[in-house]
């Protein structure tokens, strides 16, 4: 996910490990391009592998890069794509008590599935030509104080959904995604608040292919992560992270191993939307741009795939 205000102008978000397992998939005709690294940026897949893989695109913007090759911006690149459904598992990680995030986030996971705004992602498809499903279900959660600290490595931030997931706190659900949640005395050691405000990728967890996302509390550093300080639901942080959520969610669903649905700079389908809203209207001393049950969120558009391409708020 990209930076917010004059630090996202020279640097990019959202994410994976950069690790050349994780770029399974590249160009179907094998040359040149960029692949997603979940973080916001593409890294160089020349046609002899992986190259500059600690660098963000040159461009220094996730998602205005070069659109990818089909008619719409955005390319298929033959890996899997969830299309039955997805569910979102939150793993609460530090402190949250007292504070309201847990009551607000959990009513967005409750409430994105069979949206206007979620069906965008059903212009999106797999090999077979099966679309994405407009749905969603929030399927549970777990709270954990500080057992790796307060500064999270990438390793560490999987270890904690691993832990979750073999300590039986969380089942073990190879159709979810797992996101941590931080609270804003705790950051990520690869580059939260600098590189990006959250992440999406997967990994082997107890035999499985798991996928999960990082998500950082954005009152850590409003100025690179927070749209407003004043919100829709009275908490900066909380709303700054639906968005957060919503970008890693739906790249989640598009793109989950990263060798799916991207353009050729490597931008997944949320980045290429990153940090625009649409039109907005006043809401709870903020603003906002869509409701989803019985709250206003600030959600950052997606990118339909149809028409040429475009950013939305639906579809």
């Amino acid at each position: 996910m990209q930076l917010h205000t004059a630090i996202r102008a020279s640097l990019c978000l959202i994410g994976t490990f950069a690790a050349a397992s994780a770029f399974a998939g590249t160009t179907r005709d094998g040359g040149d391009s960029y692949v997603p690294t979940g973080k916001g940026w593409g890294q160089f897949m020349s046609g002899h592998g992986l190259v500059d893989a600690s660098k963000p695109n040159p461009n220094g913007q996730a998602g205005h890069g070069k659109p990818g090759g089909g008619g719409n911006g955005i390319s298929y690149h033959g890996g899997p794509v969830v299309t039955g459904g997805n569910k979102i598992y939150y793993i609460w990680y530090g402190n949250w008590s007292g504070n309201s995030a847990p009551t607000i986030l959990t009513d967005l996971a409750s409430h994105i599935g069979g949206s206007p705004y979620f069906n965008i992602n059903t212009t999106y498809y797999n090999g077979s030509n099966v679309h994405v499903a407009n749905s969603v279900t929030y399927a549970g959660s777990t709270s954990v104080a500080y057992p790796n600290g307060t500064s999270l490595s990438d390793s560490a931030i999987q270890s904690v959904v691993s832990n979750a997931i073999s300590s039986g706190a969380l089942p073990k659900d190879t159709g979810a995604v797992y996101f941590v949640l931080t609270s804003s005395d705790v950051t990520a050691s690869s580059g939260f608040c600098t590189q990006y405000c959250g992440w999406h990728t997967h990994g082997t967890i107890s035999g499985s292919d798991i996928k999960y996302a990082f998500v950082g509390n954005p009152d850590r550093c409003p100025s690179s992560c927070e749209e407003q300080t004043s919100s829709p639901n009275g908490n900066a942080g909380a709303d700054g992270m639906a968005s957060i959520i919503a970008h890693e969610l739906e790249e989640e669903t598009t793109d989950p191993d990263l060798n799916a649905w991207y353009d050729t700079r490597g931008a997944e389908n949320a980045d290429k939307c990153a940090w625009t809203f649409g039109s907005t209207y006043s809401a709870g001393g903020g603003f906002g741009n869509m409701r989803l049950g019985s709250r206003d969120y600030l959600i950052q558009q997606n990118w339909v795939n149809a028409s040429g391409g475009f950013c939305a708020k639906s579809y």
